[in-house]
């Protein structure tokens, strides 16, 4: 594929007409953001920086204000303070960012008392136009309190005119149980359309990739089903360990952590039908068709394993997962999970979705891989012909590329290997690839829904896996150590060939980037 800038229209000029479709529905109207949890590592490290981001490119209501909630004692300039590592400033930006937290206020209280938010209540009507407002409530919070929060959100911070809208982070509770409890309070107090469960993986570009490539492309329809795929490997691997959150990461585990929300949400995207219309519930429908067509997962169909330390290695790469104080004594709770999932439709079933997922691996990368079937009738040298995949590369160097067999340069005819690559760096050098909360909380603010979950999406996933985990607890299942900076445990391998993936060691993407 031939590289280049964006045709006819430059990056300025779209994010110019983005700006004005984006600002019709937002002129004149007040919006106050409230960020629940203000004092928290989410907010300085994501929340708050992405707001700058959208405030910095004009892509926030021009009446806007942010007021900060938590229980510390606390101001705007230690907000700031905490922040400003991770808003990526320049130094042209300075007199910007100051009007930036010129529009930003703080208000301390408890998140299980009802004078902490009568007091939120208060200073955000304390604002022009304050009781006309649109209010956005971003809940940077530990699950455990999103009960309470909610019901006095609901109690005293609704009374308006404008409307109400609640932004809630994974993890969506522990199992089927306690997410059906946390789903039914909310339901109670708040309509779903002001609901948005936020999963950052669907505002990655590659995720949102998925659909256009699917169905925006004719030469995909016919190939994608049992009878050209042969499987579907899905893949998060992370480079480094838990170190420094040991403590909290152990109360889930990777398959909570990974696997059960941001691979499954990617899995559904690939598998899914393609729906009536790009409409946020039809596009949702249909992910809960393809949850539906699958069987809980059961113990045989997974490979466990735990990171321990790498003798020879430097850094944190010298300590294992349970060297770290905060992780209990003793913990089995794994870091490393392979699950292998048959979609039971008549367009897949008898296909592997195999989802993989790590933390102290040897690389950082997140990937869609869909293998092809064998050519059939093979007339070439044995063994020479390897099976095609489509790869979507989520990160890092966003890329879509379609692995296949050519003639080798020279006298044989001979199939080789090799690629047609869109690298996203390369053919759309002067594009700005927007944050995944960027879009996200953008989103709410326009009122789509489509990149957030649903309540019987969560529902349905929960199903497939609560009974595996309550297993694992139950038994308490050693996980498989592995080596920190390695692929992972060898049987997660063995387990992926079996399964039916079929890994090709004579050819290596080359990265056009480099």
């Amino acid at each position: 594929m031939s590289s280049g800038n964006l045709p006819a229209m430059g990056a300025e000029e779209c994010l110019a007409r983005f700006k004005r479709a984006l600002s019709m529905g937002m002129i004149g109207k007040s919006h106050i953001f409230v960020v629940l949890g203000a004092s928290g590592d989410l907010a300085k490290k994501k929340i708050i920086p992405t707001l700058w981001w959208l405030y910095r490119d004009d892509l926030l209501p021009d009446h806007i204000h942010i007021i900060g909630y938590a229980r510390s004692k606390m101001s705007v300039a230690d907000i700031r303070a905490k922040a400003f590592p991770y808003m990526k400033v320049k130094d042209s930006e300075k007199a910007k960012l100051d009007s930036f937290f010129a529009a930003m206020s703080y208000v301390q209280g408890s998140y299980s008392e009802e004078d902490g938010f009568k007091k939120l209540d208060t200073a955000i009507k304390a604002f022009h136009n304050g009781n006309k407002a649109n209010r956005l409530f971003y809940l940077a919070l530990p699950p455990t309190v999103f009960a309470e929060v909610t019901q006095n959100i609901h109690d005293h911070c609704f009374e308006h005119e404008g409307w109400n809208r609640i932004i809630i982070e994974k993890p969506f509770g522990r199992d089927f149980d306690s997410s059906a409890k946390l789903s039914n309070h909310l339901s109670r107090l708040f309509d779903e359309s002001q609901l948005y469960r936020i999963d950052h993986y669907l505002g990655k570009e590659m995720v949102q990739n998925l659909m256009v490539l699917r169905f925006a492309n004719r030469l995909f329809g016919p190939v994608w089903n049992r009878d050209n795929i042969s499987s579907v490997l899905i893949t998060f691997k992370e480079p480094f360990g838990t170190t420094g959150r040991g403590g909290y990461f152990d109360k889930f585990g990777i398959i909570r952590d990974v696997m059960q929300n941001h691979l499954f949400q990617v899995l559904c995207l690939t598998a899914m039908e393609k729906p009536a219309s790009n409409n946020a519930d039809d596009i949702r429908d249909e992910k809960v068709k393809v949850l539906k067509c699958i069987r809980p997962l059961k113990l045989d169909d997974l490979v466990l394993g735990q990171y321990v330390a790498d003798p020879e290695g430097t850094g944190d790469a010298k300590e294992g997962y349970l060297d770290d104080p905060t992780v209990p004594k003793g913990s089995v709770t794994p870091t490393f999970a392979v699950g292998k999932f048959n979609i039971c439709n008549e367009r897949w079933d008898g296909v592997p979705f195999i989802l993989k997922c790590g933390k102290a691996l040897n690389e950082r990368k997140a990937e869609v891989r869909v293998q092809f079937r064998d050519v059939p009738g093979d007339i070439f040298s044995n063994g020479v012909v390897k099976r095609n995949e489509l790869v979507m590369r989520v990160q890092p160097n966003e890329a879509v590329y379609c692995k296949m067999m050519t003639k080798s340069p020279g006298m044989n005819v001979e199939p080789v290997e090799t690629e047609m690559d869109l690298s996203y760096n390369l053919r759309y050098k002067d594009v700005k690839m927007p944050d995944a909360y960027e879009r996200l909380i953008l989103d709410v603010f326009t009122g789509s829904q489509l990149n957030f979950v649903r309540s019987d999406e969560l529902s349905e996933a929960w199903r497939i896996f609560t009974p595996v985990l309550h297993q694992i607890e139950n038994e308490k299942v050693n996980p498989i150590p592995y080596k920190y900076g390695t692929r992972g445990p060898e049987e997660a391998d063995v387990f992926i060939k079996a399964a039916g993936f079929h890994y090709s060691s004579t050819y290596k993407w080359v990265n056009p980037n480099l």
